[in-house]
């Protein structure tokens, strides 16, 4: 089970915020709102990695696309985008 402190508990517990969230994510809450989640710089990079690898793998994609010549016409793509056909 996470961790949750409200912002008042977190700014007079920080230390143990910080040690909490070594292990797992902490949830910081206000007025019974999550408002900012406390991580680890491993779990931080381990999320930026995966996000890299991801658009990596997104532009390899689209190259390959390209060379292929599968292509979508600009104004077609927008309208179905605004259209929620990619959400």
């Amino acid at each position: 089970m996470m961790d949750v402190f409200t912002a008042n508990e977190a700014k007079n517990r920080f230390g143990e915020v910080l040690l909490k969230s070594q292990k797992a994510p902490v949830q910081v809450t206000r007025s019974g709102r999550p408002v900012a989640m406390v991580i680890s710089i491993e779990d931080y990079n381990a999320i930026e990695d995966f996000k890299l690898q991801y658009v990596r793998n997104r532009i390899q994609t689209s190259l390959g696309d390209i060379e292929r010549g599968d292509l979508e016409d600009g104004e077609t793509f927008f309208r179905e985008l605004m259209a929620g056909k990619y959400a």
